[in-house]
């Protein structure tokens, strides 16, 4: 912590610390519309700040009629060629200026698990690592546009980009 005076207020910079166990960032989200809820409102696990901003939005909004958190699953084929079960963050009901209703699942996750990971002048375990995740996602993501368009609804993959706006 370094102390300055400025205009002869005593200015006190604190140093930000470094997330040192390197825990994500998770808890329990309490809404204040329950009643929009779709799940067990007493276990609304959030996983990340964006998720957190992104269940304030939803609860908060009144476009959004219900919404609820990985609350349904998808299955898909897996890198290693078997089936897994796929739980999409959100599932969310907007009325639309018309009136109209149209239903959404959302998926969050950071902008650089959307994109193809590059390769280094390696082939670190690192890269090897984020390639792995990607075609994962990728998966997920795939089967889930085609579950969404079959039932009627739309996937979408929110990143910290989106969420900033919220």
């Amino acid at each position: 912590m370094t102390k300055h005076y400025q205009n002869n207020l005593l200015v006190m910079k604190i140093k930000k610390l470094p997330n040192i166990d390197r825990r994500a960032y998770k808890g329990l989200f309490k809404p204040l519309n329950p009643q929009k809820y779709k799940g067990n409102v007493n276990n609304i696990v959030y996983r990340s700040s964006w998720e957190k901003r992104f269940m304030n939005y939803c609860d908060r909004t009144k476009e959004v009629i219900e919404w609820g958190s990985e609350e349904l699953s998808i299955y898909y084929r897996g890198v290693d060629d078997r089936p897994h079960r796929y739980f999409p963050d959100f599932y969310m009901k907007v009325i639309q200026p018309n009136k109209t209703y149209k239903k959404f699942l959302v998926e969050i996750k950071p902008k650089y698990q959307t994109k193809k990971p590059q390769p280094g002048k390696i082939k670190s375990t690192y890269y090897k690592r984020a390639l792995l995740t990607y075609e994962t996602n990728r998966r997920k993501w795939a089967t889930a546009f085609a579950w969404c368009k079959k039932h009627n609804m739309s996937f979408k993959i929110l990143t910290e980009d989106h969420l900033k706006t919220f």
